[in-house]
């Protein structure tokens, strides 16, 4: 076990899963999963002991398996809980250190590993309260990151669409035109729930390879995390694009199961993935499963669209704005290290 002594504070390096299970009897935030440990597999995770012994802060860092930055060797932050600000400057300047001392020039977080988990920070919230599937973060995280040497990198968006009263102009001539090349749509087979969601890994990959920051994930991981939602997919939200049978996009939408949590009507639908091959690129494919669904949603009585989590330049966010007006923005920052 490796301790560093800053400020009262040990840092405590944790290689094992008794580690791990040692930290969390301590007390103070939640330490990290056992689960997410292993399956993330990290280069190096950390725990901030406050002087008491309670647990007040930890993160993870990876510097191997990383994604692409041209010029850059990158360090990735990510498994980010903290108590308080003096917490946050003595991990995140140790964390920084190490990878430093990897080789990394540039570190990029919050970011659990990869896109595929969870990353970026709420940075603008705004009044509408939180979705379904949505992370979320304590207010002041972006702050100890700015504090720290970070700048942004990128930033993301919600958009909310208020009323799916619209129909997309020219739908019925865009659907032939597609049919002339050959592309039928279909619903999603829900009694063939594990092929179906095999066929969005496949189309995941392969659409998102350009997306910014873009790394592979393992198939039983994509395949877990389609899984947990299950029990709220409505096949009538779930669309595949197919060519002689073969899928070359898709569109995945489920309810807001929060609003239902809260009490309130089940009204609002969460647009939160769509992928086009890229030979399918610029042929609408995305317009019109947009429209297809929106209209399926109107007709279950929904009256609201969440378009979730678009990076600033994503051809989505793009399609997304004829509809609708943001309603949050997310970061992701990066640390030019010396």
């Amino acid at each position: 076990m490796e301790v560093r002594v800053a400020k009262m504070a040990e840092i405590v390096k944790i290689t094992s899963i008794e580690q791990i299970d040692l930290v969390g009897r301590q007390g103070g935030i939640a330490p990290l999963g056992r689960r997410e440990f292993i399956l993330h597999a990290p280069d190096a995770h950390y725990a901030v002991l406050d002087s008491g012994g309670m647990l007040a802060g930890r993160c993870s860092v990876w510097w191997n398996s990383v994604p692409l930055y041209p010029g850059e060797q990158v360090g990735l932050v990510g498994h980010y809980e903290v108590r308080d600000r003096e917490t946050a400057a003595v991990l995140l300047a140790h964390a920084g250190g190490e990878m430093i001392r990897q080789g990394c020039t540039l570190a990029i977080g919050p970011m659990d590993g990869n896109i595929w988990r969870r990353y970026r920070f709420i940075t603008r919230r705004g009044t509408e309260p939180p979705f379904f599937l949505e992370p979320d973060n304590p207010d002041d995280y972006p702050g100890h990151f700015l504090s720290a040497g970070f700048t942004p990198l990128a930033r993301y968006y919600s958009n909310l669409d208020p009323d799916l009263g619209w129909s997309l102009a020219g739908a019925a001539m865009l659907e032939e035109k597609l049919k002339k090349e050959g592309v039928t749509f279909r619903s999603l087979k829900m009694d063939d729930f594990g092929k179906e969601l095999e066929r969005i890994y496949e189309l995941s990959v392969s659409g998102f390879l350009n997306n910014f920051l873009y790394t592979p994930i393992d198939r039983n991981e994509f395949l877990e995390m389609y899984s947990k939602v299950q029990a709220f997919v409505i096949p009538e939200f779930v669309w595949f694009a197919e060519q002689a049978d073969s899928p070359v996009g898709f569109i995945f939408a489920v309810p807001d199961m929060l609003r239902v949590g809260q009490g309130e009507p089940s009204d609002t639908l969460i647009f939160k993935s769509m992928a086009v091959l890229p030979a399918w690129n610029g042929k609408r494919i995305g317009s019109f499963f947009i429209a297809i669904v929106t209209e399926q949603a109107r007709k279950k009585g929904f009256r609201r669209s969440i378009h979730a989590l678009m990076h600033e330049d994503n051809r989505s966010r793009l399609l997304s704005g004829h509809h609708g007006v943001e309603i949050r923005e997310y970061t992701l920052f990066s640390w030019r290290l010396n």
